[in-house]
């Protein structure tokens, strides 16, 4: 394949899946890293696309975008990262979880757990794991967003507070050095209330969001236990993770 048809083939790729991770698109065009870097270069320079730490994504894409096109991105990363959690809970265990991509990638592996207690903001979420396996979901309540199903503010903040689980499991816009951060102001006091409720605390992310700034701090790292990713974090976020006791769990 030479350059230019790679180059629209990337394109092609990152307009069906958002965000890819650079060793992504090198295995699925089956070629190396460093191929696939020289590719990029004009590509980036012409202002087509934006690279990140590992990853990149077509300009027009940066941000937040929709939940279902969120779904599509680094898919295969974010099952495996949800696989990997689902298999260190326990049926009749109870979790909490925000809204998020790999989060609902999480509730889909554990359809083969039973009698588990759910509390979340995702009707999405909710949606999956009620009726099936004798599980119990609690769904905050308050306004559902149109583009995530979710709820959201005091009502929702109130409803979790009440809860104590086993699993308090969020997601995460952004991962730097200082922690974990997001774009949405209700969705990070969300998840900042989140890791409060539950004796064990998890951020489930994909690589893709190392390097990343948000908009709203959510917490740092000593404030969760556990890190589960599907690449070794940066050096300086491992470092930061290191020295604040947070394990990390590798898909």
């Amino acid at each position: 394949m030479p350059p230019s048809t790679r180059q629209r083939e990337i394109l092609r790729l990152l307009d069906r899946e958002g965000t890819v991770a650079l060793s992504t698109l090198a295995r699925k065009l089956g070629v190396s890293l460093e191929t696939i870097r020289r590719d990029l270069k004009p590509l980036a320079n012409g202002g087509s696309l934006i690279r990140m730490h590992g990853a990149v994504s077509l300009t027009s894409m940066v941000g937040e975008a929709p939940f279902e096109r969120r779904m599509r991105e680094n898919s295969e990363a974010k099952r495996a990262i949800a696989a990997s959690v689902a298999a260190t809970i326990r049926d009749g265990d109870s979790i909490m979880m925000d809204t998020g991509t790999t989060t609902s990638f999480l509730a889909r592996e554990l359809l083969g757990h039973r009698r588990l207690t759910v509390v979340t903001n995702s009707s999405d979420i909710a949606r999956t794991l009620a009726t099936v396996n004798d599980n119990k979901v609690y769904m905050a309540g308050g306004e559902l967003r149109s583009d995530n199903g979710a709820a959201f503010g005091s009502t929702a903040i109130d409803f979790i507070s009440r809860f104590s689980v086993t699993h308090a499991i969020i997601s995460t816009g952004a991962v730097n050095a200082t922690g974990m951060m997001d774009y949405d102001l209700d969705e990070a006091e969300f998840a900042r209330t989140v890791i409060t409720r539950g004796r064990r605390t998890l951020v489930v992310t994909d690589q893709s969001k190392f390097g990343r700034e948000g908009l709203v701090r959510v917490c740092g790292f000593e404030a969760i236990a556990e890190l589960a990713t599907d690449v070794q974090p940066p050096p300086d976020i491992a470092e930061a993770m290191a020295a604040a006791g947070t394990c990390l769990l590798l898909a």
